[in-house]
């Protein structure tokens, strides 16, 4: 792999401590969801990180690939991912599914499908997850 950017990222405290990258631009406290034991309320917890972060990683991978197909893809666009978390099948532990939901207004239909297949291709998000956990995606 060529490395084009690298960060860093710190924990503390598990679900319920402080997380932070090297360049201080996000600094957050962790805080376990009610449902899963935690005592909810402030606070942000792993999946709504993640869920943030394959949002706007695969609105770009659209807006790379809407520039190399000459698709312009509008400002007003937008992506949802919802991340749950459950238990695995077998067991031993926890397991997440994404549903990302995509907004492109404007955009005729086939076109907007042909982004969203090409950009899974592309997202390092969609990348890193395919064949490890269920990712679907729906077009608004």
């Amino acid at each position: 792999m060529e490395v084009l950017y690298t960060t860093t990222g710190s924990a503390t405290g598990g679900r319920d401590g402080h997380a932070s990258v090297d360049n201080g631009s996000l600094d957050v406290k962790l805080t376990a969801p009610k449902e899963l034991g935690g005592p909810g309320g402030e606070g942000t917890n792993p999946e709504q990180l993640f869920a943030c972060g394959y949002s706007a990683c695969f609105l770009g991978a659209m807006q790379f690939v809407g520039g190399q197909e000459n698709i312009k893809v509008p400002e007003e666009s937008e992506v949802t991912a919802t991340v749950s978390l459950g238990k695995r099948a077998d067991g031993e532990g926890f397991a997440i599914a994404v549903d990302l939901a995509v907004s492109l207004p404007g955009v005729e239909r086939a076109e907007a499908e042909k982004l969203v297949e090409k950009a899974h291709v592309v997202c390092p998000y969609s990348y890193a997850t395919k064949g490890n956990i269920d990712v679907s995606t729906t077009l608004a």
